[in-house]
């Protein structure tokens, strides 16, 4: 139990960027604008259920797959590094807009893939490689607590901060999310060549 709390800062950190809960507000805020505030509750509750499911289901599942396909996890840094890497790049140059479906909400596309999509799950696979299980599940159900908080009080959020202040501060969580893919890719490359 203590080197599970000892981890938990290890794993809400990555798992909180590649979520980024106030990048995912304005998305959030349209597609629900005209919802009433019980359509948009029970919006919330279906994303962050599906959300749950989905990654509890990939930390179990995703090894398995893994060994099938004869895939490691150095092999999966490198991929994962890249594809955080891109997506980074695509939300830091606005081109990550385009790939936003704006049709449907709830399930798909606000628990998955926006809320759980390839950084998430990619995140939590060397998570759980590098610290457990039980750190990155538990730094998960906190995150997923905190998209809740957040997608509950938007509007309040929307006045304070503005759309401005939450573009500004996804930018910066997408920079950070930019850098812990350089360092998944530096991690797959380093155990590959035993430096």
């Amino acid at each position: 139990m203590p080197e599970t709390i000892t981890y938990l800062p290890l794993t809400f950190i990555p798992l909180f960027f590649a979520m980024d809960p106030f990048g995912m507000l304005p998305v959030f805020t349209s597609l629900t604008s005209g919802m009433s505030v019980e359509k948009k509750k029970g919006v919330i509750k279906f994303s962050i259920l599906t959300a749950l499911i989905i990654s509890v289901l990939f930390a179990f599942v995703g090894e398995a797959v893994f060994r099938i396909l004869g895939i490691t996890v150095d092999d999966f840094k490198i991929a994962g590094g890249l594809l955080l890497l891109v997506l980074a790049i695509l939300e830091l140059t606005g081109r990550g807009a385009e790939r936003r479906p704006l049709n449907d909400v709830g399930v798909v596309p606000l628990g998955v893939p926006m809320l759980v999509g390839p950084a998430v799950l990619t995140v939590m696979i060397v998570l759980i490689d590098n610290y457990g299980v039980a750190p990155t599940i538990i730094s998960l159900v906190i995150n997923l607590t905190i998209v809740f908080a957040v997608f509950s009080a938007e509007k309040g959020i929307m006045k304070l901060i503005g759309k401005n202040g939450l573009i500004a501060i996804s930018k910066i969580v997408m920079l950070l999310l930019a850098a812990i893919a350089v360092m998944l890719i530096r991690n797959g490359m380093e155990s590959y060549f035993n430096i």
